[in-house]
């Protein structure tokens, strides 16, 4: 969270003691705007439930962290590769001067901890698993012959936002600082990696749930066209249909909390230029 509050503490600094007489910005109205950039993400624990055939029960206050990629050139900027590490994409058109409204997609990832203890309610019930019996509320350790669990391909949330930006103040004619706020609401479709049992995991993208999320940006904007971008997100997600293994009965759950730091570059898109 060290990565929220320096940017909570640069956003306080920047909006005290400037003035707002010098601006820069033209008007927005009608330009489209992209940005690309990478996030670091922060999960609150979760209850997970897991239902197949034989099995009903629940793993309480799971732990889970997100997977960052080491940094490499190839791995984060060669184009066969940007969609390794965690990333952000977004594309969207200013309705007017300071609203807009995109879509994107923030591609994170989510992985349980192993090795935790959590405790454990309901029953396992396949004839030969060692996990076979019926708990209430005991203890047991997450490990690998008896779960693992993850969003590594990841925990994808498509959302569509609604954001106002301003701008704060001019470093020069051609440089300005601007925040944004925004509001936003999604679907999940996961590419879930979980081994259960040892079972053979099911590997494919499924709509899994929804999300809502609410964001504070701050901008660098060069000539009116080129920016830099840090953004502090936070959200709820609801995931009650994860796929886990090949058999269609087998399901799992869970909804939790999350925040996501992320820095972005960008451009905006003028193309009333071309029409004019």
């Amino acid at each position: 969270m060290k990565y929220s509050v320096v940017f909570l503490a640069i956003f306080s600094i920047s909006t005290m003691g400037f003035s707002q007489d010098f601006k820069t910005t033209k008007s927005r109205k009608g330009d489209f705007y992209f940005f690309w950039g990478w996030n670091r993400g922060w999960y609150t624990n979760s209850d997970i439930n897991f239902k197949g055939k034989d099995y009903d029960f629940s793993l309480k206050d799971v732990q889970a962290n997100d997977r960052q990629t080491p940094f490499s050139v190839n791995k984060y900027l060669n184009p066969l590769n940007m969609t390794i590490p965690q990333f952000n994409f977004r594309i969207g058109y200013f309705l007017k001067d300071n609203y807009s409204i995109s879509v994107g997609l923030d591609h994170m990832k989510y992985v349980v901890t192993q090795n935790q203890l959590v405790s454990i309610s309901g029953n396992i019930e396949q004839t030969g698993n060692v996990y076979y019996g019926i708990y209430d509320n005991d203890e047991i350790k997450i490990v690998d012959d008896f779960l693992q669990f993850e969003h590594t391909d990841g925990l994808n949330y498509i959302n569509a936002d609604f954001r106002r930006i301003d701008e704060l103040f001019a470093l020069s004619r051609n440089i300005s600082i601007n925040v944004s706020e925004g509001l936003g609401a999604g679907i999940l479709l996961p590419r879930t990696n979980t081994t259960l049992f040892n079972k053979d995991r099911y590997d494919e993208f499924h709509l899994s749930g929804y999300g809502v999320n609410a964001l504070v940006a701050l901008n660098v904007t060069f000539f009116n066209t080129l920016f830099l971008q840090s953004e502090l997100k936070g959200g709820y997600i609801n995931m009650p249909d994860i796929r886990t293994t090949q058999f269609t009965e087998d399901k799992a759950s869970q909804s939790f909390f999350f925040t996501q730091f992320n820095l972005t570059i960008g451009a905006l898109l003028d193309f009333k230029k071309s029409t004019n």
